[in-house]
């Protein structure tokens, strides 16, 4: 059975999936509106959800001028078990 909550505050499991070794499908929006999908790894960082991604990544284009995003979350442990979050991205950071 799904345990579906909205609202800003990450769901614990998905807390837990991403501060795991686990890796997420990333999904966001390429200009022509169909999606584009990667498989990165994730993390939490101050109670958020992060992504890796370069600059010149098609991806961080995409979130620049489409900010929907679906990550999914597997656990390498057991596929079965997963955590999914959709919504926008609400900032980016570079690492300078």
């Amino acid at each position: 059975m799904a345990d579906t909550r909205d609202g800003p505050e990450l769901h614990p499991m998905t807390e837990e999936l991403a501060s795991g070794k686990n890796f997420a499908s990333v999904s966001t929006m390429l200009p022509s509106g169909r999606i584009q999908t990667q498989v990165l790894w994730v993390g939490i960082k101050d109670g958020s959800l992060v992504i890796n991604t370069e600059t010149h990544r098609k991806r961080y284009e995409n979130i620049e001028k489409d900010a929907r995003i679906t990550v999914l979350i597997r656990d390498e442990q057991d596929p079965y078990r997963y955590a999914e979050v959709r919504g926008q991205v609400e900032r980016t950071t570079t690492g300078e």
